[in-house]
């Protein structure tokens, strides 16, 4: 007999058109009217999913928590998914999917004594693959989706083995006709499912069924027309039961399932760039979360400050917030982005005074500093050398009043390294603050010294780069770069001797938009109507706020030992562009900094980088993973990095950044997207008569999203394509978890702190450092193989001195438990349970 799962629902989103409170008071609304139903209908089970929605209910209403609690004992309410929320599931790193997934664990299996084994993400607008081997070493079996829709992604069938990076497998459904269904018409979708073609050849089925968005779920008009079909049916030799998704994925065979070893994209690609502050912040917490979780792991295996895991949990639950499905992608509405960013905040507020806290308790031990000098502290929490320039600010003894200029020159371990000094932050005109800029090799996992000592100029060294036939060049030993004098933009960008961009690189250009933050109808934003221009010297100078003088709208504003700092003004209509090119004394990497004050409407801002790999392949780091994209134009999401490799002459140009992940190539131009700006929650509606009708109401004045200044940083490199592929993914990790530097000067007191980690390979990453949810004295270690090479790396953890040979296959995620006090190391899943022998 053919059989049909129905598994009731009610999604609910926990802001979108609404703020939170809203929200609250439909979960516990439908909440209740779900329970009166599983109590009054035998054969009805609900099934629901969400940490955030059932810890709103046992706060505000307890005893509705409690009557919930009766009905999952009793096999009548079903916790579904068994996640903290559904997330956007492209931009999380592949470690915050970790912790959405832990977190939800601990809370359902404590609460409810349950441990769903399929997940579910009903309303996301994308998965990527990274998701396969993340849900198998977590425990599940099975995936449940709506988007992308069939006309958007040819998959095998609607069930399939879906297959990660790793070759991990799960089980993967494409549900019929979205998660919902509205009131009164659930019989009618179950019909329909019945009769469509591609049910005709399965044994078994499932719909989803219940009216959802703003919550709802089952009405009880819609249980008596299902109660009548599941009657019906039985007769014409069809079982239509109330179910739940394992019961489902129990009854599919999967070794005769066909296999998609691919991502499910996409589907409103334009959602990876709409208000990009909540993606900046986002990326923000995470980054400043995992570097502090390290910190504090640091400090606390070696007893010198408690482990503050009720705080951690806290900063924590705002980030997973801040990654539901409809806050990330930027679709809410204006006030659910600013509380989003004040969520936010609240959770970099939280991390930074426990950050500062670890940061002094591993400066134990330093010896005191010297007469005349400033110490600098860099803590590295990474567990393999680090070599950047480093940024720090602090002050001199006392205000320089006597004229002259004072010179902070750098030391480590007593011999002098590279550094300039640049302008400070503030606008003081006495010489009195310090922004000190150095080149500097860390250590791995531990804090690192560096002594500044004073010396009294005459005067603050000068610039000695001058414009040369039209061009600003900086040349070193290995790296060549031009700016034009006369466009603004970089022309040249060699590395051992091979340019690796076309003319006009960095160059802003502007696409033809519309006022749909999703991007529902589009695959490619792909038609330039502008670019940015060079202002002229009057139009830079007063946007300067230069009144003394004429400024070049291209000009060197730094220039040392370390790296040349040079800067362009640009405009286009009413919208403005300040592009600061870093340009190094040693390496080949440039770090380019924009800050673009943003007036456009329905229009879109891509950032321009023309390579000379005209035949490459286009890269990205995805969750746990790395993707090949499509190279024509298609708008794609991508995390820390992305880069073109062009395999025929084996070299390869990156690209990484601090929190965007939108963007397309052709023949090895990449277009990273910087901002739209729609109207908030514009939403295309087919039904509407009329063609092309104008998405927002024409008879006011509308706001628009990423409207002001927004601030963008890149780093770019090239070389290799072996080298890029080995090292990209780590220079990425240093610039987003970047080492943490601070002016203090030490007690002397106390002993100085082994480092936290080691790793012998050169590309392993080490993505959390943590302390068990379960056990005080034990401590998560989680490795990731960022390559398509097997490695072998040596984990070595000094504080206990013991060391561990690892073999990751490529893309391979591994987490360990390691017993402090006994030193023991053992395999353990994501849910951190041990895996025997």
């Amino acid at each position: 007999m053919k059989k049909v799962h129905l598994v009731g629902n009610a999604h609910l989103d926990p802001v979108w058109l609404w703020e939170w409170e809203e929200g609250a008071a439909e979960a516990i609304s439908t909440f209740r009217i779900a329970a009166d139903f599983c109590e009054s209908h035998d054969a009805f089970v609900f099934n629901h999913n969400e940490v955030t929605l059932y810890k709103w209910v046992e706060e505000y209403e307890p005893s509705l928590f409690e009557r919930i609690r009766k009905l999952v004992q009793a096999g009548k309410w079903h916790i579904m998914g068994g996640w903290f929320l559904q997330p956007d599931c492209n931009m999380p790193s592949g470690e915050s999917f970790v912790r959405q997934i832990l977190t939800g664990y601990r809370y359902f299996s404590q609460k409810f004594g349950v441990e769903p084994k399929t997940a579910i993400n009903f309303d996301p607008f994308g998965h990527t693959r990274g998701l396969v081997q993340i849900l198998s070493k977590s425990g599940f079996d099975s995936y449940i989706f709506c988007r992308p829709f069939p006309e958007d992604i040819s998959l095998p069938a609607e069930n399939f083995v879906w297959v990660g990076y790793d070759g991990s497998e799960i089980m993967a459904h494409r549900s019929f006709d979205m998660y919902m269904s509205h009131r009164g018409m659930a019989r009618d979708k179950v019909e329909r499912f019945l009769t469509a073609e591609a049910y005709q050849t399965l044994n078994t089925g499932l719909v989803l069924w219940g009216i959802g968005n703003h919550g709802g779920g089952p009405s009880r008009l819609d249980l008596e027309r299902l109660n009548e079909l599941i009657a019906d049916q039985r007769k014409l030799g069809v079982e239509v039961l109330h179910s739940t998704p394992e019961a489902y994925f129990a009854e599919l065979n999967k070794d005769i399932l066909p296999r998609h070893a691919g991502d499910l994209n996409s589907w409103a690609p334009g959602c990876y760039t709409s208000q990009i502050r909540l993606k900046q912040k986002h990326r923000l917490l995470e980054n400043e979360y995992y570097m502090t979780e390290k910190m504090c792991s640091a400090a606390a295996v070696q007893s010198l400050m408690q482990y503050p895991s009720d705080e951690l949990y806290e900063a924590l639950c705002d980030l997973m917030n801040a990654e539901f499905h409809d806050i990330l992608p930027g679709s809410s509405i204006q006030p659910v982005e600013e509380t989003s960013i004040r969520l936010m905040d609240h959770g970099l507020e939280i991390l930074s005074r426990i950050k500062a806290r670890a940061f002094f308790a591993l400066a134990a031990g330093q010896r005191q500093a010297e007469e005349g000098n400033i110490p600098v502290f860099v803590y590295n929490p990474h567990p393999y050398e680090v070599e950047g320039i480093v940024e720090c600010e602090f002050q001199l003894a006392d205000q320089n009043r006597k004229g002259g200029f004072y010179f902070p020159f750098v030391y480590q371990e007593g011999e002098r390294i590279p550094c300039q000094v640049e302008k400070e932050l503030s606008n003081h005109w006495i010489d009195w603050r310090k922004r000190s800029v150095f080149r500097a090799q860390l250590k791995p996992g531990q804090m690192n010294r560096f002594d500044c000592r004073m010396v009294l100029l005459e005067e603050k060294p000068k610039s000695g780069l001058k414009e040369v036939g039209g061009y600003y060049t900086v040349t070193t030993g290995d790296l060549e770069v031009s700016i034009n004098a006369s466009t603004g933009w970089m022309d040249r960008f060699v590395v051992n001797g091979c340019n690796y961009v076309g003319s006009s690189a960095c160059c802003a250009l502007v696409m033809r938009d519309n006022d749909d933050p999703w991007g529902m109808t589009v695959k490619k934003f792909a038609e330039e109507i502008g670019e940015f221009s060079l202002m002229n010297a009057e139009e830079g100078t007063e946007y300067s706020g230069v009144t003394a003088g004429t400024l070049s709208s291209v000009r060197v504003i730094e220039d040392g030992e370390v790296r040349t700092v040079i800067e362009a003004l640009f405009r286009y209509g009413n919208s403005f562009l300040c592009q600061t090119y870093k340009i190094p004394k040693k390496g080949t990497e440039v770090e380019v900094q924009l800050r673009v004050q943003w007036n456009e409407k329905s229009k879109f801002l891509k950032w321009s980088l023309p390579t000379t790999l005209h035949e490459s392949t286009y890269k990205g780091q995805v969750a746990y993973g790395v993707e090949t994209f499509p190279a024509d134009r298609t708008e794609v999401a991508a995390q820390k990095w992305t880069g073109v490799f062009d395999a025929s002459d084996e070299r390869a140009f990156t690209c990484v950044n601090d929190g965007v992940y939108g963007s397309d190539c052709e023949r090895g131009h990449i277009r990273v997207s910087l901002l739209r700006s729609p109207s908030y929650s514009g939403h295309p509606c087919e039904d509407r008569p009329g063609e092309d009708l104008p998405i927002t109401k024409q008879d006011r004045f509308t706001p628009r999203i990423d409207q002001g200044e927004r601030i963008f940083t890149f780093w770019l490199n090239a070389g290799a394509a072996a080298d890029r592929a080995q090292s990209i993914d780590r220079e990425a990790l240093a610039h987003n978890e970047k080492p943490f530097a601070l002016s203090f000067f030490p007690s002397g007191a106390g002993l100085a702190p082994m480092p936290l980690a080691e790793l012998s390979d050169a590309s392993v990453l080490l993505t959390a450092f943590k302390r068990s949810e379960e056990h005080a004295d034990e401590y998560v270690i989680r490795l990731f193989n960022p390559t398509d090479k097997e490695r072998n790396t040596v984990l070595a953890l000094p504080f206990v001195c013991v060391e561990k040979d690892v073999l990751l296959k490529p893309y391979e995620i591994r987490t360990l438990v390691c017993n402090i006090a006994y030193g023991i190391i053992k395999e353990a899943d994501l849910k951190e349970r041990t895996i025997p022998d």
